[in-house]
């Protein structure tokens, strides 16, 4: 395929300047407290069984962790975590990597990705849609539901192998034009990964550890359970009943990432500083400033913003970009705000279904930093 030079047609470019490095913070933090002050707070107002919250200001890394379960053999910052959508920053840092090193275009047809064969078609889906949720996908597949039922309580997303996903999609009558609404999609990401395994030829686990991982040095991080590190044990929303490892089916590139803490910090800190010592790849470093420029804004007003890969909300000082994610039993938080050098890693392992104190708790505690 030649690559385009736009860099993500189709979809409304909200700024094309460039962004400021991160400066060190010289505010004070709330209420005169301390770091480790504010994370034992916010370790305490999550009621699960494991929470670890991890924050790196100015370079300087603080962890705390705690919970209402039986504190396990492992220290629970050095277990790995299922972070669910968070997942999605990594898919799209590897599409930015893509397209800075000129691998591929943001605004190759999907369809055309997974079958070289097959005209590309009047207003395509391209890969700019599908990371940034504006394919007209819906949330899941039509036929997802009933082939989870199974083992909706188990692993819903395991009965919906790769195959599914790419026949799903290519069979699939369009109801609207691509890039004429947002709509958050699982089904969009999962369809992403595919199109860029096969545009590249390359396995998926292959693909974003030699693309992302391991030029970030992310020896912690994988799409499976089991590895190098021990796996946290997730549990459902009432805190004590366990969850089995999450396996994700044809789902790998909306939330098969599994992370310990001091990983998810580093890859937040590169983020930070994208051109400091974390990426082995220039351009890596060019893909990680790509990331956290707005491509597009929605809702009342438009005061919704959304980069490549991250959520960003305006703080009093400057913009927080993050991004959330939930499996059975687990749950992360991962943001970070170039305007004070600070990021933040947040994770644990419980389900919350309806008053969710973790997200809260973490979003509240960065950006009111």
């Amino acid at each position: 395929m030649t690559p385009r030079r736009e860099p993500w047609p189709g979809v409304p470019l909200g700024f094309t300047g460039e962004l400021p490095p991160a400066r060190p913070s010289t505010r004070p933090l709330p209420d005169g407290g301390t770091v480790p002050e504010l994370l034992d707070d916010a370790v305490d107002a999550v009621d699960a069984p494991d929470v670890v919250f991890a924050l790196s200001r100015d370079g300087h890394r603080t962890v705390r962790c705690g919970g209402t379960g039986t504190p396990p053999s492992v220290p629970r910052d050095r277990l790995r975590y299922e972070i669910g959508s968070a997942s999605k920053t990594f898919t799209g840092l590897l599409l930015a990597q893509l397209t800075e090193s000129g691998t591929l275009s943001a605004g190759e047809p999907a369809a055309v990705c997974l079958d070289p064969a097959r005209p590309a078609g009047r207003d395509p889906v391209t890969l700019a849609h599908l990371v940034t949720h504006t394919s007209g996908l819906p949330a899941l597949p039509a036929d997802f539901f009933l082939r989870a039922l199974p083992t909706w309580h188990t692993n819903p997303y395991a009965g919906y192998p790769d195959r599914r996903v790419v026949d799903a999609f290519l069979r699939r009558r369009r109801d609207r034009r691509p890039g004429s609404r947002w709509h958050y999609s699982n089904y969009g990401v999962a369809v992403l990964g595919h199109a860029l395994s096969a545009a590249t030829a390359t396995p998926w686990d292959d693909l974003l550890g030699g693309r992302v991982l391991r030029p970030l040095g992310l020896s912690g991080t994988t799409l499976r359970p089991g590895g190098p590190a021990d796996d946290a044990t997730g549990h459902r929303a009432d805190g004590t009943t366990p969850t089995p490892p999450l396996t994700v089916g044809g789902f790998q590139s909306a939330g098969a990432v599994r992370a310990t803490p001091p990983d998810l910090l580093t890859f937040l800190e590169a983020h930070l500083e994208p051109s400091g010592p974390a990426p082995a790849d220039a351009t890596l470093a060019d893909a990680l400033r790509a990331v956290r420029r707005p491509v597009l804004r929605r809702g009342w007003g438009h005061r919704h913003v959304h980069t490549v890969a991250w959520f960003q909300h305006p703080t009093g000082h400057g913009p927080m970009y993050f991004h959330s994610g939930a499996t059975l039993g687990q749950q992360a938080f991962l943001g970070f705000r170039p305007d004070i050098g600070t990021a933040l890693a947040a994770v644990c392992t419980r389900r919350f279904r309806t008053r969710d104190t973790f997200v809260a708790t973490a979003y509240g505690l960065l950006a009111g930093m």
